[in-house]
């Protein structure tokens, strides 16, 4: 099979080349013959993905209002359970350039879960970083769960990751993020990596909850810190804004382990910080606390 021959560099990035000033023959398992010019060099894939889901009442329950996804990002939503949404991300992971969006919006008296498929993975980045954007928003008596499963970090990886939440003065919240440092059942280290994670929940566009870790250099190193992790590789953060957040502080506590502590940042809102060896047991630690704050049953892909 013969193909056309490209004749100006604009045709040759058409193909999805990167244009090189070196002329040495290159060979991609087609050859461009006659062309007076050689490429050395193919630009690497990038996923790119977006999702948008907003809810609203239908009868005495929630359902979708509207609904899109693009490129490498999907939504499943399991049938029998309340308004539950699966991400998934197709690509396999994050590396450098990668860039993902999701904007949800839980209308006024309704309720959604959102969860992930299994764990996401940041993977060493030849250059650059992958971008990941989550909007979430509840309207009045509307509650929100936001119950993605870990994230793992793995060596040379970079990611900047951004996580906002707008709240009505009546809407509840409950959140986790979860940072894993490499697979230590794996025998995995972490050296130089680049992670800046953000997390900003407004109620009425006023703060009430900022957080940040930010880690440029080696991540094992920074971890072992007496005052950071004491080389603990997993790290989990649960934000809960509801009115029995209060009542609920005390037992949270007792069912915390050593290397974890709740507090109110209001009476209404209570913010939980785990440190563990490795993702396993802070899964052990977590599931029953987050089942306590939601009042039933975790998504069931935590399960499997």
């Amino acid at each position: 099979m013969r193909f056309a021959v490209p004749k100006t560099w604009a045709d040759v990035e058409g193909f999805g080349f990167a244009r090189q000033t070196c002329r040495t023959e290159f060979w991609v398992g087609m050859s461009f013959i006659g062309a007076n010019f050689t490429v050395n060099a193919l630009r690497p894939p990038r996923a790119k993905g977006a999702l948008h889901l907003s809810s609203k009442v239908l009868g005495n329950g929630s359902a979708i209002d509207t609904l899109r996804t693009s490129g490498s990002t999907k939504a499943l939503f399991p049938h029998g359970r309340a308004l539950e949404a699966i991400m998934i991300n197709t690509s396999g992971g994050l590396t450098g350039g990668d860039a993902f969006v999701a904007d949800v919006k839980a209308g006024a008296g309704t309720e959604i879960t959102l969860t992930t498929q299994a764990a996401e993975r940041a993977y060493r980045s030849a250059q650059g970083a992958a971008m990941v954007e989550t909007r979430l928003s509840a309207q009045e008596d509307a509650t929100l769960f936001w119950l993605p499963q870990e994230l793992i970090v793995f060596d040379g990886a970079g990611l900047n990751r951004r996580l906002t939440v707008d709240l009505a003065q009546t809407s509840h919240l409950l959140m986790v993020e979860q940072i894993v440092f490499g697979r230590t059942a794996m025998g995995e280290r972490v050296g130089q990596i680049s992670l800046d994670d953000r997390i900003e929940i407004r109620r009425g566009n006023s703060p009430i909850y900022l957080d940040r870790i930010f880690i440029d250099g080696n991540a094992e190193d920074q971890l072992s810190g007496s005052a950071v992790a004491r080389d603990k590789r997993a790290v989990a953060t649960v934000v809960s804004v509801h009115p029995n957040a209060e009542t609920q502080l005390q037992t949270v506590r007792r069912m915390l382990p050593q290397t974890a502590g709740a507090s109110l940042l209001a009476p209404d809102i209570l913010v939980l910080r785990l440190l563990a060896k490795d993702g396993y047991l802070m899964r052990c630690a977590l599931v029953p606390v987050l089942e306590l704050l939601k009042g039933g049953a975790l998504p069931r892909s935590w399960s499997l």
